[in-house]
């Protein structure tokens, strides 16, 4: 593997690749990597001949209350989990490289719908710094697939309709979350709970299990499921940000006759704000 900061390097190695006929795909991470990125890694290298890898943590999505400046740099434990996973290339840029003319007068993309609520309520001009950096990157790599963690559910959401409205020629596919045997979903900022918040965090993913199972049997009014969610989460020692359920494609609020669903949380355990999902259809069996 080798890394690179600049575009030009970048370009450079991708164009050697695709002279050589291979396929290129592209991973976009923050860094501090875990299992749940390298799942991601691993699904690019078995659909592309060729995997590049972004590490960049970008301020144009932290609001001005985030932790921007905390987020765990960890460069040398990631190139060597992504040298395990079969990267080839690491596009490691930093900020003056990404936005050469500063972050005031940066052209923004925002993708209306499927980014408002949840997440996108929550935390004003996520998304829309999220769909900036990631149009950039899909310009500088040009690949032919890139890969984007279920977990973030409401974001692959996001860069599907980006690609689909802006007619990329990217294929977007998403992995599966990624947990702890006791259900947490690995996340970069599970390392700021301590050991008694850790013990408790699973909870949050249970009480989606439990929404799921009530819903399957045949359980129907949402608003009723949702304070009766938010209650065991409390209850646990959350503070919850948002608990829905929602129809799963479009993302809009679920309805009676919905088969494709989504249950989405975000809740505060200490300081730290973790979110989870679970989309199912009620049909199918559990």
């Amino acid at each position: 593997m080798i890394t690179v900061k600049t575009v030009r390097e970048l370009r450079a190695a991708v164009a050697r690749a695709r002279s050589e006929g291979k396929r290129v795909g592209f991973v976009p991470t923050m860094g501090n990597l875990h299992a749940g990125h390298v799942a991601l890694v691993d699904k690019a290298s078995q659909r592309a001949d060729f995997v590049v890898t972004s590490i960049f943590v970008n301020p144009l999505q932290f609001g001005p209350s985030e932790d921007l400046a905390k987020y765990p740099r960890t460069l040398v434990a990631d190139q060597e989990k992504l040298v395990a996973a079969g990267c080839h290339l690491l596009f490691h840029p930093d900020v003056e490289e990404m936005y050469p003319d500063g972050m005031q007068g940066q052209t923004r993309v925002n993708v209306p719908i499927v980014s408002e609520g949840l997440c996108g309520g929550s935390r004003p001009g996520h998304f829309e710094g999220v769909a900036t950096v990631v149009s950039k990157l899909f310009n500088m790599v040009q690949p032919d697939l890139a890969v984007f963690g279920e977990k973030d559910f409401q974001q692959l959401a996001v860069i599907r309709k980006l690609a689909r409205d802006l007619n990329m020629p990217i294929q977007i596919i998403g992995e599966p979350t990624v947990r702890a045997e006791d259900g947490l979903a690995l996340s970069s900022r599970n390392g700021y709970l301590d050991d008694a918040q850790r013990n408790a965090a699973p909870a949050l993913y249970r009480t989606l299990q439990q929404l799921a199972k009530a819903i399957r049997e045949g359980h129907r009014d949402f608003d009723q499921l949702v304070a009766e969610g938010q209650a065991e989460l409390v209850k646990a020692g959350f503070r919850p940000d948002y608990l829905e359920i929602r129809e799963a494609t479009h993302l809009r609020p679920a309805n009676a006759e919905d088969l494709q669903l989504v249950i989405l949380a975000a809740a505060f355990m200490g300081a730290t704000r973790l979110i989870d999902n679970l989309a199912f259809n009620i049909d199918t069996p559990a």
